[in-house]
């Protein structure tokens, strides 16, 4: 057990492994004496994996302070990944590598396994023999299926995941959305049918009947992915989706009100969420891409900023916003990796973006900024007049959207007119003072 280095007082054991005194007490009265006999300051407490006698383990945590120092790392955090290097690296065989889920299972209580993986791959001593968590699910899922359709599905959702040569991956969620519906469909058809083969025109537009406005077209998209896939790869003869349309939704869509505006004038109060609310509220930036814009993206000097690949002039606003989050940024993560504009202090640590929990659950709780997002687009509609290709020219929509708000607009506006006997409305001159 150790003792105080003054009065021999023993120390808990669970206390931190630098602590040389038993109190504040015994630690002002050591350094009184020592200024006072003139002794040299004493060196400061090392983890002893940096003078260890195995070359591994100590190349590893001399990694690990390096990466700590040039990242930002607290010190307990560089502690903690050093304590977990140790547990991992003692006992490796010569020229051995260690498995990422080893990682996960062995490493201490309060060591950040991303940590450890990050100083083992760099290295190169970290072997990844993982499963994503969405591959797992997939698994688990289709396992759930009648064996007659779990292959076909199994193969499709692993391309909607992966892509191909002719197609894109899709967003993890899109997996999950179009699997909550395709699953009650095969269920109901397993009943009189033993494989995607056997399904008909009739069978689809019976599992489609019970669903009305969007649950019914994101059923329609699913399906017809399905069976696209099946028929491309020769997994069903016909395609019984083929003449399958989504059918028109009057989506309601009107103009936020103003007790609306101001809900998210009140919770926009912090310098991060102001800015998120700008961007959305000016810019028209999805939500996706405000968790993906990077510091690259962001030109201050020239008054541009690049959101999803499209290049805007920086309003006034967003331009102060940005000013005043990067001060902060800058003082609370000076050493932080990660190019993204939006980090906390989870993300600081790394590379990745900001999760969209995080950005709707706890950056702005209860605010939809996909809300504000096609209010700002809709205003704009109603203020420069229904025409698609400015809507297009502006927020970078597809012809599809534009058209999709010109006619929501156009609807607004003859709704005045007959209502009022008015030209025009006063919807588009409505603005947020953020």
């Amino acid at each position: 057990m150790r003792a105080c280095q003054r009065c021999g007082k023993p120390i808990p054991e669970n206390a931190r492994r630098d602590k040389k005194w038993c109190s504040n007490n015994c630690s002002a009265l050591a350094s009184y004496y020592r200024r006072k006999a003139g002794l040299p300051v004493q060196k400061p407490w090392q983890h002893p994996a940096l003078t260890s006698d195995d070359p591994v383990l100590r190349t590893a945590a001399l990694q690990a302070r390096e990466l700590g120092a040039l990242h930002g790392w607290s010190s307990s955090t560089i502690m903690c990944a050093i304590d977990g290097l140790v547990v991992l690296l003692q006992g490796l065989p010569p020229c051995g590598r260690v498995r990422l889920s080893e990682v996960q299972q062995r490493k201490p209580r309060h060591t950040s396994a991303p940590r450890v993986a990050e100083v083992l791959a760099s290295l190169d001593l970290l072997d990844d023999d993982t499963t994503s968590t969405t591959r797992a699910w997939i698994q688990r899922s289709v396992g759930r299926l009648p064996d007659g359709f779990a292959g076909d599905v199994r193969a499709w959702l692993m391309v909607l995941l992966d892509g191909d040569a002719r197609a894109k991956p899709r967003a993890k969620t899109s997996l999950r959305v179009y699997f909550s519906f395709v699953a009650p469909a095969i269920e109901q058809w397993s009943t009189t049918r033993d494989s995607l083969r056997e399904i008909t025109a009739a069978d689809v537009n019976a599992a489609l009947a019970p669903l009305t406005g969007w649950r019914r077209r994101t059923a329609t998209a699913a399906l017809r992915s399905l069976f696209f896939f099946a028929k491309k790869n020769k997994l069903v003869f016909a395609n019984p989706t083929t003449r399958l349309k989504a059918e028109p939704i009057n989506d309601g869509l009107v103009p936020m009100s103003e007790e609306q505006i101001r809900m998210a004038e009140k919770a926009a109060v912090r310098t991060d969420q102001r800015l998120v609310v700008i961007l959305a509220a000016i810019h028209a930036a999805k939500p996706g891409a405000i968790r993906d814009l990077t510091l690259d993206d962001v030109d201050l000097a020239n008054r541009r900023i690049t959101i999803a690949g499209d290049q805007q002039r920086l309003s006034e606003p967003a331009h102060r916003a940005l000013l005043t989050w990067f001060d902060e940024r800058r003082s609370r993560w000076p050493h932080t990796p990660n190019r993204h504009v939006l980090i906390n202090k989870q993300t600081a640590l790394g590379d990745g973006p900001v999760s969209g929990h995080y950005l709707h659950g706890q950056l702005l709780p209860g605010i939809s900024l996909d809300q504000i997002r096609r209010d700002r687009i809709l205003n704009e509609a109603l203020a420069a007049g229904p025409d698609p290709l400015h809507l297009a020219l502006v927020f970078n929509l597809s012809h599809t959207t534009a058209s999709r708000y010109t006619a929501i607009a156009q609807r607004i506006l003859d709704e005045d007119v007959h209502e009022f006997g008015l030209g025009g409305s006063n919807q588009g001159q409505k603005t947020t003072d953020l």
